[in-house]
């Protein structure tokens, strides 16, 4: 197994455990045809329904076409879709969740939407200021993804360093690396 894929499957673990939640991973092909991801996705629905899942709920805060695709592959499966931010402003959810006590790092940048130098810094109010007009301080539209290290949902936070930072088919990933 790839050893970047070992370590981020440790660091989900470390999260799933610091928020006392189980956690299910899914296996999808490193480049994966929507075909495959709806037959994958369509795999773990149907094996959920098994285990007695009754709701799954996602982070979608707008978009429409994303939230219509969740609905529709839940479907007729007794599962309801859930989206509880669904429709905060990004604005005012970035200050509620920095507000909270969140902290998270970006540790991928889309470059059609920002620079390199944006990957492995810390998602903050200073940060989300240097963003250019028109980018989503939440990311919403694909211009940053985070992965969080500590909030009040967290019995402790993750230690983490920041590791390099490649460039690869237009994007910037940085190594957000946990610490023993």
């Amino acid at each position: 197994m790839n050893p970047w894929l070992i370590a981020m499957l440790a660091y989900l673990e470390r999260q799933a455990k610091g928020v006392d939640l189980p956690l299910q991973t899914i296996s999808l092909p490193d480049l994966c045809t929507n075909e495959q991801y709806d037959a994958v996705m369509g795999n773990f629905v149907t094996e959920s329904v098994t285990k007695g899942v009754q709701c799954m709920a996602f982070g979608d805060l707008f978009l429409e076409d994303v939230r219509k695709y969740r609905e529709n592959q839940l479907k007729g499966t007794g599962i309801e879709p859930l989206f509880p931010l669904w429709g905060i402003p990004t604005g005012q959810l970035a200050e509620q969740m920095l507000s909270a006590g969140l902290e998270a790092y970006i540790c991928s940048v889309d470059l059609k939407k920002l620079p390199s130098h944006f990957a492995g810094r810390k998602w903050s109010r200073d940060l989300i200021t240097e963003f250019p007009q028109g980018n989503d301080p939440c990311g919403e539209n694909g211009e940053i993804h985070t992965v969080v290290v500590d909030g009040p949902m967290f019995r402790r936070p993750i230690p983490v360093s920041v590791g390099e930072t490649i460039e690869r088919n237009g994007f910037a990933y940085a190594d957000i690396i946990p610490m023993s």
